[in-house]
């Protein structure tokens, strides 16, 4: 939900987040165990995944490789994000999105290389929020990703 509330400022030319969400979102963090940070994380991982599974299906139907159409445009955008993204994070959110766009879980794939750091969490923020607003683009649809992500746990649910 974080992410589709930035979506829906981004899209209302609003460029930075409402104070007021702003602390909700830092409260909520800070109320968190280490066992609820994790599943943050792995929640976000899975937001990853969930998209670039859409996305794969998508450039396949067309004969296109997702890693060739969507990791350099990523990639590239991350890098402009100097203030928000340190440089140093872009190459593990670049090996999320292979191992996602290649069928392999996120978050295991990023285990193998031990604890999340600090500076890597705006990085992945900024990761699952640049692959939503991806999704929202090509389907010309500002709240796709959004619904893609509750019917899947709708679903889920179900099961």
């Amino acid at each position: 939900m974080a992410i589709d509330s930035r979506l829906k400022s981004i899209h209302a030319g609003k460029a930075e987040t409402d104070p007021e969400q702003q602390k909700l979102i830092d409260q909520y963090i800070a109320s968190l165990s280490p066992e609820g940070a994790n599943d943050v994380l792995d929640g976000a991982c899975t937001l990853v995944f969930i998209f670039m599974e859409w996305l794969r299906v998508t450039h396949q139907d067309h004969d296109k490789d997702v890693i060739e159409y969507v990791l350099p445009p990523l990639v590239a955008t991350l890098r402009r994000m100097p203030r928000s993204v340190s440089p140093e994070t872009i190459p593990t959110m670049a090996g999320l999105v292979v191992a996602a766009g290649t069928g392999l879980s996120p978050s295991l794939w990023r285990k193998q290389y031990g604890d999340w750091s600090e500076g890597e969490m705006n990085a992945l923020e900024a990761t699952v929020f640049l692959l939503a607003e991806h999704i929202n683009r090509v389907t010309d649809d500002p709240d796709f990703a959004t619904r893609m992500v509750t019917e899947v746990l709708s679903s889920a649910d179900e099961d």
